[in-house]
């Protein structure tokens, strides 16, 4: 849905979308949920929405992977599985999984049925063509596929999750002190602090040059200090030892794709907003939004030649500009140079 808001722009319009299906079941009481909102015109009492409870958003992750394997699936229920803040209820996680599968008619996977070479091959082709437009650095895909079987062993409680400790500062640090949940909120080194959180949700190394020299570190936490100072703990990637480090003499950090396990609580990402965004579909093709007069076909003006729409596919990102409102996408190639095998765009804006 497209609507003009209070900044009057006409030329990007903006819009609202909503994805709306009869197609899943919902087994869980949905739960009210604050929505995030850090701007001045948020209502004293918050707005909040109903939403699934984890336990649902779980079953249902696991149940896609399990029916359409894809990647975004499994980096989904690994990214899932990773929040130890979260202790969900593992037998009503199940018996909702068995239900959604029951309701598509398929089995229940296990690690046997998931774990096979052909899956891993099909996830393995897909898994830069699918995600590295969408994640600022891709993970490697061993990473998640390894983490798979703890997945599977914990969903049917025959392994518990490693019990691990916080890693402390080597300073004193104020104990009541906690991160603030998105980057608008930092007052210093924003680049460099969201940088390191996206490192530590998806279980990488971070590449620090700090007062001169670089290191391999894996970030775990940040703290502050008595004196006010945020802190990163972090522990060096080759020696295992532990390091704290002023976030303000952090002269760069750079995300590689060196893969660590952690040894200590991950307490980076709970409250922030690290993900890999949705990849967005377009089923049916919708009329476009309503153009100025001024600016429409034949009308006159700088509009007279109609203006442009450009669609990206919703696959591989390659952008598209096409004269009439017609999502369909001519054969293509990724941004690897392989066959893209999108057919559908998403509508990203209109140019005149």
């Amino acid at each position: 849905m497209y609507y003009v808001g209070p900044l009057q722009q006409r030329r990007n319009l903006a819009r609202i979308k909503f994805d709306l299906t009869t197609k899943e079941k919902l087994v869980l009481e949905p739960e009210e949920r604050e929505v995030h909102h850090p701007y001045s015109d948020r209502p004293e009492a918050g707005i909040h929405i109903l939403s699934y409870c984890f336990e649902e958003v779980f079953a249902e992750k696991v149940r896609a992977l399990a029916e359409r394997e894809r990647p975004r699936d499994l980096y989904d229920v690994v990214h899932l599985y990773r929040h130890d803040e979260i202790r969900p209820d593992r037998s009503v996680m199940m018996n909702t999984l068995r239900e959604k599968c029951a309701f598509k008619n398929i089995p229940v996977p296990n690690r046997d049925s998931l774990l096979r070479p052909d899956a891993r091959g099909k996830l393995l082709a897909e898994w830069e063509d699918m995600l590295a437009h969408q994640l600022p650095v891709l993970p490697p895909f061993d990473q998640f596929w390894d983490e798979l079987p703890l997945v599977f062993d914990w969903l049917y409680e025959a392994i518990e999750k490693p019990n691990l400790r916080g890693l402390a500062a080597d300073r004193p640090v104020d104990e009541t002190w906690q991160p603030p949940t998105r980057v608008q909120s930092w007052k210093t080194s924003i680049p460099v602090v969201e940088s390191v959180r996206l490192a530590a949700a998806n279980r990488l190394c971070v590449d620090l040059r700090y007062q001169g020299s670089n290191r391999l570190i894996e970030p775990y936490s940040l703290r502050r200090s008595k004196d006010g100072h945020l802190l990163l703990c972090a522990v060096r990637h080759e020696s295992g030892e532990s390091r704290t480090y002023r976030v303000d003499r952090i002269e760069g950090a750079e995300v590689t794709k060196v893969s660590f396990v952690p040894k200590y609580l991950v307490e980076l990402t709970p409250s922030g907003p690290i993900h890999a965004p949705t990849i967005e579909r377009i089923d049916r093709i919708f009329s476009p939004p309503t153009l100025p007069r001024s600016l429409r076909k034949g009308a006159g003006g700088s509009g007279g030649h109609g203006p442009k729409y450009i669609f990206k596919c919703s696959v591989c990102g390659k952008q598209f500009t096409r004269k009439s409102y017609d999502a369909t996408l001519n054969p293509h190639k990724n941004k690897q140079g392989h066959p893209c095998y999108g057919s559908i765009g998403m509508y990203v804006r209109t140019e005149y």
